[in-house]
């Protein structure tokens, strides 16, 4: 576990000795080498790291920028919310949540609406003329069936047939859709795919290129197991929870089962807005909103105690999800709005809208008049970094087998800073030609930056043989490394 601030404590470090003097020769245990391939590797959790000097692990916030969707038409009156949005071919597309005003159905009533973008920042919502909302089909409606918060993905199966690229669940029992084009919808089945609830959230769906499967995260309930202390039990005798389960069809379903996050306190976790991350595709990351029932800043709030933000959590096998970070990943904020109970959710999706910036979404300001979804960046693979003061400090990774002839870091130095890079055997000594001593410091600030000794930076001679790498630091941060083919 981490302690506050990001500072690793020697339970998720191996005890090594680790001399103080810069390029001194460390004592390393055996251990078994991690395959890495030619796959980005990110720091999110400590799995990579053998031993540590005076480096953090640091979890950065995401920026808050522009308003993306607001609620602006008479469907859209009492909230946008539950966006899903990916890339699709040459623009962004988007789908959700609109609670409308004066319907047939009542005086509110929920729908799916549709959006798209160019770039992520400026979204349009065009004239579909697929649904009636009030006599007109004047909108940018895709499903007003039964049920609600209608979670859509692209199927990357590539089994799936045409009729059925785009696929969605829907909070109705747990249904499945399916589409030819995300615009026009029909379920797969008339029985609920996955059962049983609590399912009134949004529950999520996608096919994962990283086991072959289909993989759905959804609301559940747990009730073992130590409760934060500002997390009490009054959630049906436990905390709200997530749930996992997997499929070959997204017809037939494994049992639900409940995330796994080992000795992490039990705090309640609604939604949860996880994706496989494809500039790292080894990592899970989930960004579930954290229900805290603590006092408001605004006491006369009618519709219940608490206040939310936004964790980050990762997992590898997509079960066992690792809490090194307790803190929040995304406040409250400024916005006032933003301080009472489901006022603030991670949308699904993390977009790189330039080469130098993920994209993330929020819905923000839930139950009022100002209800939107709000745009955030990051920059690429910025989610957690190794930091080293001014003084420095060092890392050395467990052993690793890689693939390809360059490395590669993303990494941001100040004007005094610099990294670098030590190539060393499984048992902890310099290979020659690699050694600290071999190679300048690296300056600057770089997504991709390649790696070079005074021989070059051809590293393909060490390719699939278990070598650690031993990164000295000083006034810079280390988010993510790789090897290239080149």
């Amino acid at each position: 576990m981490m302690g506050s601030g990001g500072i690793w404590r020697r339970a998720i470090v191996p005890a090594l000795a680790l001399s103080t003097a810069l390029g001194a020769s460390i004592s390393l245990r055996a251990e078994e080498a991690v395959d890495v391939g030619a796959r980005r590797q990110l720091f999110v959790d400590g799995s990579l790291i053998a031993s540590v000097e005076n480096v953090r692990q640091v979890l950065h916030h995401p920026v808050p920028r522009e308003i993306a969707i607001r609620a602006e038409h008479p469907w859209e009156k009492y909230g946008v919310s539950y966006m899903a949005a990916f890339r699709d071919g040459d623009k962004f597309r988007a789908w959700y949540r609109v609670d409308a005003a004066d319907t047939s159905q009542g005086p509110r009533h929920t729908m799916t609406a549709y959006a798209e973008s160019t770039d992520g920042v400026h979204w349009v919502k065009p004239t579909l003329g697929i649904i009636e909302y009030n006599g007109s089909k004047e909108n940018n409606l895709v499903w007003d069936g039964p049920g609600k918060n209608q979670a859509v993905f692209k199927d990357g199966n590539p089994a799936a047939p045409a009729d059925e690229r785009y696929k969605a669940l829907l909070a109705k029992g747990i249904h499945g859709l399916v589409s030819p084009d995300g615009l026009h919808w029909r379920f797969v089945q008339e029985e609920p795919i996955l059962q049983p609830g609590p399912f009134d959230s949004f529950n999520l769906a996608f096919w994962d290129d990283g086991t072959g499967q289909y993989v759905a995260y959804t609301r559940g309930v747990r009730t073992e197991g130590e409760v934060g202390k500002a997390m009490r039990p009054n959630f049906r005798g436990g905390v709200r929870w997530v749930r996992r389960a997997t499929s070959k069809d997204f017809r037939h379903w494994t049992p639900l089962e409940p995330i796994q996050t080992g000795d992490a306190p039990i705090e309640h976790l609604y939604t949860n807005s996880t994706i496989r991350y494809a500039r790292a595709p080894d990592w899970l990351l989930m960004f579930p909103s954290r229900h805290a029932n603590v006092p408001m800043p605004t006491p006369d709030w009618p519709f219940g105690p608490g206040v939310n933000d936004v964790v980050l959590l990762s997992s590898r096998d997509g079960l066992h999800f690792d809490r090194t970070f307790l803190e929040a990943f995304l406040r409250p904020g400024l916005d006032e709005g933003n301080w009472h109970e489901r006022s603030l959710y991670m949308e699904w999706g993390v977009l790189q809208t330039s080469p130098t910036e993920l994209s993330l979404y929020a819905m923000q300001n839930w139950r009022l008049p100002t209800v939107h979804i709000r745009r955030y960046t990051l920059r690429p693979d910025g989610f957690v970094s190794l930091q080293a003061g001014y003084r420095g400090g060092e890392v050395v990774t467990r052993p690793v087998r890689f693939a390809g002839s360059e490395l590669r870091l993303n990494y941001s130095a100040s004007a005094v800073g610099s990294v670098r890079v030590e190539v060393q055997t499984a048992d902890g000594r310099p290979i020659d030609g690699f050694a600290l001593s071999d190679g300048p410091p690296l300056v600057g600030d770089k997504l991709d930056g390649p790696v070079g000794w005074k021989a070059g930076g051809d590293v393909s001679p060490l390719a699939d043989q278990p070598v650690r790498l031993r990164f000295v630091m000083a006034d810079a941060d280390l988010y993510a490394f790789r090897f290239v083919e080149e």
